[in-house]
């Protein structure tokens, strides 16, 4: 849903940050604080630019997948 331009805007409309913000704060297991922490990141964060409205469509360079699959799997390491 937070993918699209559209559905980012309806997910702001309806309050979903508020919700999200209290969820991360109580919530006890990691990767359910870091999926929250990212979704705020997408409804906080600037609208991307033309030709990105569907964040599902763009195209990630090799050697920055390639950093975010690490920095994952690290975040995972701390989560067990």
């Amino acid at each position: 849903l937070a993918a699209t331009k559209p559905g980012r805007r309806a997910v702001r409309e309806k309050g979903t940050y508020l919700v999200l913000r209290e969820l991360h704060g109580w919530e006890p297991e990691p990767p359910v604080r870091a999926a929250c922490e990212n979704l705020i990141q997408v409804l906080i964060g600037e609208e991307p630019g033309p030709g990105m409205e569907n964040l599902l469509e763009v195209t990630v360079p090799e050697e920055l997948e390639r950093e975010l699959q690490r920095r994952g799997e690290e975040g995972e390491e701390q989560w067990q």
